[in-house]
């Protein structure tokens, strides 16, 4: 009987090996990638079928056990049927678990090692660019939230100034006989300004600031001794309490696909500083009677004046332009003494002369901690009036200006919370500045 059955076995063997073999030719590497993702589906199609069929027949059982009254027999039916169900969902489940791994390995390879960015990698992007939109904001703009910020700002001012002064007359048109002296003044003034900010809404703020200031000038004039050829020069320093101010802003529009952001500012500022009329002029060198300075020096205007500001600014990421326009009004002031002479005592009222600011730039968020800046601004200044007590309004020669500046600034964002910004400004014209320099650090509590 053995040998009988040995024929049988190896046929037995034969046809379970041979799926087998088939299937793993069927799967070999040779099938397309395409061909592979078919014959998944349509196992898994074949597969969900046939759980489908079991189902249902398992559900025809019960309704026929509990048809026939059958008590013992039907609760080993439903435990039999609840067995059915949870092997035909685990297979549903293992099925559908593969299929997923499966599709995701198959896309994995075909992406190549590619990255793709989801949807954390996006928000992370928004956030650092409205990080990078709030540090250029506070550089050029108010932030309207509603904290208390302090701000401490230095900056530093040279002037050098050169005037020729000519004492005679000419003769037969093309000869100059007289004395010809050049006085020259250099300038320099330090100003320490202490700032506080606070957000009252989400579009209004209000603003305080004190200036404390320190001016070092030297006045250089040829002809000491009567000689054109021998120069003096004298140094004089002064500080004090610059002119305090107060500001509020306000958010008209905020910044939209159609609109940029707007804001409008009013700056009143006080004159709590020495101001500069009624300074008597004296001779420091008795051998040099061309040389005349004041007694002291002015660390304020002298009179009230308020600022009407509007700015716009406008988003182009990473790039931000800006604008401002603005006008001062300076009030007209009466004063017990206007005169340089000394022992000459003029009391009349100054008009200082209206001022008309413009500027515009563009600033460039580097990161979410540094930014640059690049503007330019100019200010139209009227000239100066007087009116003394029953006489007529009379102009100041040669007090109208015109001061421009070009700026470069950079911001940058200490991980302490404190904001430090730097500019220089280089002046493009005789009355602005030959240069300022400005660093300020603010923060937020």
């Amino acid at each position: 009987m053995r040998p009988a059955l040995a024929p049988l076995s190896v046929a037995l063997m034969l046809a379970i090996a041979l799926p087998a073999v088939a299937a793993e030719t069927d799967d070999g590497p040779t099938l397309s990638l395409h061909q592979r993702m078919l014959e998944m589906s349509r196992e898994l199609a074949a597969q969900r079928a046939e759980i489908e069929r079991l189902r249902q027949q398992v559900d025809e059982m019960e309704l026929s056990q509990r048809g026939r009254g059958l008590g013992g027999d039907a609760s080993m039916q439903d435990n039999a049927a609840k067995v059915a169900r949870t092997v035909a969902e685990e297979a549903q489940r293992k099925a559908s678990a593969t299929a997923t791994e499966e599709e995701a390995r198959v896309a994995q390879s075909a992406q190549d090692g590619t990255v793709q960015i989801g949807q954390t990698q996006r928000d992370e992007d928004a956030q650092r660019r409205e990080q990078e939109k709030a540090l250029v904001v506070r550089e050029h703009a108010p932030l309207f939230q509603r904290k208390f910020t302090f701000d401490a700002g230095f900056s530093y001012s040279y002037y050098d100034r050169r005037q020729l002064a000519l004492s005679g007359f000419l003769a037969l048109d093309a000869i100059f006989l007289g004395s010809i002296n050049l006085d020259q003044t250099k300038a320099t003034v330090g100003t320490l300004e202490l700032t506080g900010r606070y957000g009252l809404t989400d579009r209004l703020s209000v603003e305080a600031s004190v200036p404390y200031v320190y001016r070092d000038s030297r006045f250089v004039s040829g002809g000491a001794g009567g000689a054109s050829s021998v120069v003096s020069e004298v140094s004089m320093r002064s500080q004090g309490l610059g002119d305090a101010s107060a500001a509020v802003y306000y958010q008209w529009v905020k910044e939209s696909p159609r609109w940029p952001d707007i804001v409008t500012s009013l700056r009143v500022r006080a004159p709590t500083g020495r101001d500069p009329f009624g300074l008597k002029l004296i001779q420091p060198d008795d051998n040099n009677n061309n040389l005349n300075i004041p007694e002291e020096l002015p660390t304020g205007s002298g009179v009230w004046s308020a600022t009407f500001n509007v700015s716009a600014l406008r988003t182009y990421d990473p790039v931000i332009l800006f604008g401002n326009i603005g006008y001062t009004y300076n009030r007209p002031t009466d004063f017990d003494d206007i005169s340089p002479v000394l022992e000459q005592v003029s009391p009349a009222e100054v008009a200082l002369g209206n001022t008309i600011q413009l500027s515009g730039g563009l600033a460039i968020a580097l990161n979410d901690r540094s930014a640059i800046s690049f503007s330019v601004a100019t200010a139209q200044t009227g000239a100066t009036h007087t009116t003394a007590p029953g006489g007529p309004m009379r102009r100041v020669p040669g007090s109208s200006s015109n001061s421009t500046t070009l700026n470069i600034g950079a911001s940058y964002v200490l991980p302490s919370g404190w904001t430090l910004n730097g500019q220089l400004a280089a002046g493009l014209t005789p009355d602005a500045p030959n240069f300022v320099f400005s660093l300020r650090g603010s923060k937020s509590f």
